[in-house]
């Protein structure tokens, strides 16, 4: 039977414990943590609430991909999916480092815009 590691890592990341998500799924903790361990097999329902509920595909679940985005209907670009998915695996002190930085650029790239904005007025 399958060990489902991502399962427990979603869970993990959401600092969730087993009592909680089973009560999301309605079953008991040990039922589900049974899920984890792979000693259950995941009912297919069960696997799109848990998709659902942590935002990431039935094949990222599944260890199929290694990319959590599943909206087919996003407007993001492949390039932003890619960013996000690096962002979603950072910890939480590097995820602060690069909001700080990601500011950083947007400021500077408004004052950027605005000088060439007076540039062209004086124009």
């Amino acid at each position: 039977m399958p060990r489902y590691q991502r399962i427990r890592d979603l869970r993990e990341d959401a600092d969730k414990t087993q009592t909680e998500i089973a009560d999301y799924l309605g079953t008991t903790a040990q039922y589900y943590g049974k899920y984890e361990k792979g000693e259950r097999e995941i009912p297919f329902t069960r696997a799109i609430q848990l998709a659902d509920y942590y935002s990431v595909s039935l094949d990222y679940l599944a260890g199929r991909t290694n990319v959590k985005q599943i909206r087919s209907d996003t407007s993001l670009t492949e390039d932003e999916i890619r960013l996000l998915s690096q962002f979603r695996q950072l910890s939480e002190r590097n995820k602060g480092k690069a909001e700080l930085f990601i500011g950083q650029l947007s400021d500077a790239q408004k004052e950027d815009a605005a000088e060439k904005e007076a540039h062209r007025k004086e124009a």
